[in-house]
């Protein structure tokens, strides 16, 4: 046997990606009104019960309350027998302004502060490290687990919408246990979790039936699978308590699941509710930028990349390159061209990926990275062609 990794992904209505949703929600609708807001919001979710807090700077007014409501409702959870409702639970708001301390180092980086540069420079709203990953094992250039696993979930969610499958309910989740051989190829699937809240008064034979047949059938590639793959449906034998009533929820708490599933580093930062003056966010973004056009140019098979940044200062204090050993070129060489080629200040950054727009929201469930469903800018491969001169 060779070595297994496994990935997890849940759907929207897990109590965590609500809180996700609702939070890149509020962010997205301060950013269409006022583009240089500063905004880092969490949100907290439990049994009838929501909390939203944080830090907002910005010179315009929304309905914090009203936009809670309508991502809860167009989530799912629209009814009371569901165990949850948008339209009659409970929302607290609390804000503050962004700390001024804090801020004198975003609108002003040390850099300029020390006449060291004379244009529009901002500093890096936090320290911290960002990871960025590529490979080739999937037509997304995403490790072949979480891409599963995301691809279950998302499913899980279009057969309760449409009505393929009657008696789903938003809350559930996937795990794709996937086997590669020495030379780090994916061979098959082991095995397969799906937990799927739904209607009392369902067999688990029918949801066992069900979920095989409309969703994993749909998704996963007939070819990774075999008479020994293992399938664990609703292992618990009942889940009809879910979403908030079941556990509550929290913002930044799934960031695995919006990243690469394990498979590749993590600094720790969540993305959810935080304006891209948080390298937080959009540093972990321009990471995946550049490992995936790196990888997409033919120069590694594989490639992470750290950057490391001091807050208030503008140049990463660190980058780091590495490819596990795929490319002909050297870990340093490798460096040195992300150097040459990308600019990792965070006002660089900004403008390169466009990101003082309203476009978080679509991203706050079923992954951040790969999502060939979507047009993010941090997914494009534009700079293929500058790359390949380094062959």
């Amino acid at each position: 046997m060779g070595r297994i990794f496994t990935s997890e992904s849940v759907t929207e209505g897990h109590p965590d990606k609500i809180c996700d949703q609702i939070s890149d929600a509020i962010l997205d609708a301060i950013l269409e009104k006022d583009s240089k807001a500063r905004v880092a919001c969490e949100t907290l979710i439990t049994t009838g019960l929501v909390i939203i807090v944080g830090e907002v700077t910005t010179n315009c007014y929304i309905d914090v309350q009203k936009i809670a409501r309508e991502t809860i409702k167009e989530i799912g959870y629209n009814r009371v027998k569901y165990g949850f409702d948008g339209e009659t639970c409970g929302i607290l708001v609390s804000f503050d302004g962004q700390s001024e301390d804090i801020a004198q180092g975003v609108n002003t980086s040390l850099e300029t502060r020390e006449k060291k540069i004379n244009e529009e420079d901002n500093g890096a709203g936090d320290q911290g490290m960002m990871f960025g990953y590529a490979c080739n094992e999937t037509e997304e250039l995403m490790p072949l687990p979480i891409t599963l696993a995301h691809r279950l979930t998302k499913r899980l969610a279009e057969v309760r919408k449409d009505r393929t499958i009657k008696y789903l309910r938003p809350d559930g989740k996937a795990q794709v246990s996937v086997e590669y051989d020495d030379s780090g190829n994916p061979i098959c699937i082991k095995n397969i979790v799906v937990s799927t809240q739904h209607k009392d008064g369902i067999t688990n034979e029918q949801i066992e039936k069900d979920i095989k047949k409309h969703v994993i059938s749909a998704v996963v590639p007939k070819e990774l699978l075999n008479e020994e793959t293992v399938y664990f449906i609703n292992p618990t034998g009942r889940f009809v308590i879910g979403g908030p009533q079941g556990d509550c929820g929290l913002t930044g708490r799934k960031i695995i699941v919006d990243t690469y599933g394990g498979y590749a580093s993590h600094g720790g930062g969540a993305f959810s509710g935080k304006d891209p003056t948080k390298v937080d966010r959009s540093g972990a973004y321009m990471a995946r930028y550049v490992a995936k056009n790196i990888v997409a140019s033919g120069l590694a098979d594989k490639c992470e990349i750290e950057i490391a940044y001091a807050i208030g200062v503008s140049k990463p204090v660190s980058i780091l390159v590495n490819s596990q050993g795929t490319s002909k070129l050297s870990n340093e060489e490798l460096k040195r061209i992300v150097e040459n080629e990308f600019d990792l200040r965070p006002t660089a950054i900004i403008n390169e990926l466009d990101l003082r727009k309203p476009i978080y929201k679509q991203v706050a469930a079923y992954g951040h990275f790969g999502r060939t469903d979507l047009d993010v800018p941090w997914e494009r491969t534009n700079k293929i062609e500058k790359l390949k001169k380094y062959l």
